[in-house]
């Protein structure tokens, strides 16, 4: 997928989506909840309900401060836990579309989500002959708009316990609670647990997750 089709698809957010507002399937983006840990916490915190990292905080990801002020990709190079997926976003030329004006909710793979895919699938991804096919599941990691940790939360409240997103791949993610974590399902079934929720950035927000999302 090149660059100037993302911009159409998000035409509402205008990686790694402004005018595309309203891609989730639930648009609610302020209710309060603590299904979801805040930015610098990890999913087995014991953190109060409705905690959430102070506006003025830069959290740590990756041994690395998330600034507010930066946007996803000039923070995530600079996180030690996510130089694959930085490594995979330049593969497919997402750079640029990533730095936009957004905004762009983000399910960020560590380099360990990535480890447990089966072995050569990065080395596979990485190769110019499979950027289709990389563009593909980086965008099913990216929603339009910015779904906060409370907008996901009231999401699966209202949805009876399920919180469907649409993707900018086309496809749809979805949220359900596991005790206090956030679990987000891929249309293959797979799952993946937010492990830090709400890294806010500039022209969006990151969520880190433990697993690669993967399309149909």
């Amino acid at each position: 997928m090149n660059k100037t089709f993302l911009a159409v698809t998000l035409a509402a957010g205008a990686a790694i989506i402004s005018a595309c507002g309203g891609a989730a399937t639930n648009t609610a983006n302020t209710a309060n909840s603590g299904a979801m840990k805040p930015a610098n916490t990890m999913a087995n915190s014991t953190a109060p309900a409705n905690t959430a990292a102070p506006a003025g905080d830069n959290p740590m990801v990756g041994g690395a401060p998330m600034l507010k002020t930066k946007d996803i990709i000039d923070n995530a190079v600079n996180s030690k836990d996510h130089t694959t997926l930085v490594a995979a976003v330049k593969a497919a030329g997402l750079v640029d579309t990533l730095k936009g004006t957004g905004p762009f909710t983000v399910f960020a793979p560590t380099n360990s989500a990535f480890e447990k895919l089966p072995k050569g699938t990065v080395d596979t991804l990485l190769k110019p002959e499979s950027k289709k096919a990389l563009t593909g599941i980086l965008t099913y990691h990216v929603v339009a708009g910015k779904m906060d940790a409370a907008a996901i939360a009231k999401g699966i409240e209202e949805g009876n316990g399920k919180f469907t997103m649409k993707t900018v791949a086309g496809g749809t993610l979805t949220a359900m609670m596991d005790g206090k974590d956030v679990i987000i399902t891929d249309e293959k079934g797979g799952k993946s647990k937010v492990t830090i929720a709400d890294v806010m950035q500039s022209n969006g927000v990151i969520h880190v997750v433990d697993s690669v999302l993967m399309p149909k």
